[in-house]
């Protein structure tokens, strides 16, 4: 595994920058990610108190010991970790900004698709702008943390993420949704943590919306 940047050192936790194509589930065969960044980072253990897909790069929390990993926990469970992601996407969106509410359901291949239900909905917040011709920023405030929220997010808008051929999107080096930033209080010690995306030819040069 290529080394990891720690982009933020607590005593209880840390914040990575995970590159894009590292699954942090355990593949067939493979080391647990968490064992083999441990041994990276030489500390005991740690411990994963959420997610990223593996096309998704860009901030993760990992706990230090085992009661850091119960606040995240609860902290996760009660929403009061504020997240925010930009991807990219050649098509222009239904509607420029605005709430995508629904339920998840699955599909095909893996994939799952948005339903106009409502019983128990992924929740997304998004505001968009033009960068170039076919090249649209989105920035994405998710409100819950279903399994590909934003991917069906984006493709129900009619803008499937730049590289995100599972939802249709178009062909690229990579698939463009990066975890951006991350806002909560921990032990009432207030922490946001930034990390523009390190690879990808199409983030250059983006504008982040205000």
């Amino acid at each position: 595994m290529q080394t990891i940047e720690v982009v933020y050192r607590h005593r209880d936790f840390i914040i990575i920058h995970k590159p894009c194509g590292i699954s942090v589930h355990k593949d067939n065969a493979q080391t647990p990610f968490t064992t083999t960044l441990a041994k990276q980072l030489g500390v005991p253990k740690l411990w994963l108190v959420h997610r990223l897909d593996k096309v998704t790069s860009g901030l993760l929390i990992l706990a230090l010991n085992a009661q850091s990993a119960v606040i995240f926990g609860e902290l996760f469970r009660q929403h009061k970790v504020q997240k925010t992601y930009l991807a990219l996407a050649c098509h222009k969106p239904k509607k420029k900004q605005g709430l995508i509410i629904g339920d998840m359901q699955k599909a095909r291949r893996g994939a799952w698709k948005l339903t106009q239900s409502r019983e128990n909905p992924a929740i997304t917040r998004f505001i968009s702008q033009s960068l170039a011709p076919n090249l649209r920023l989105f920035t994405l405030f998710p409100q819950t943390g279903k399994t590909h929220q934003l991917r069906v997010a984006m493709k129900s808008l009619g803008s499937p993420i730049l590289g995100d051929s599972l939802y249709g999107g178009a062909v690229a080096d990579r698939v463009y949704l990066h975890a951006y930033q991350l806002s909560f209080e921990y032990n009432g010690e207030a922490i946001n943590v930034t990390a523009m995306p390190k690879c990808g030819e199409f983030w250059a040069n983006i504008s982040l919306h205000k």
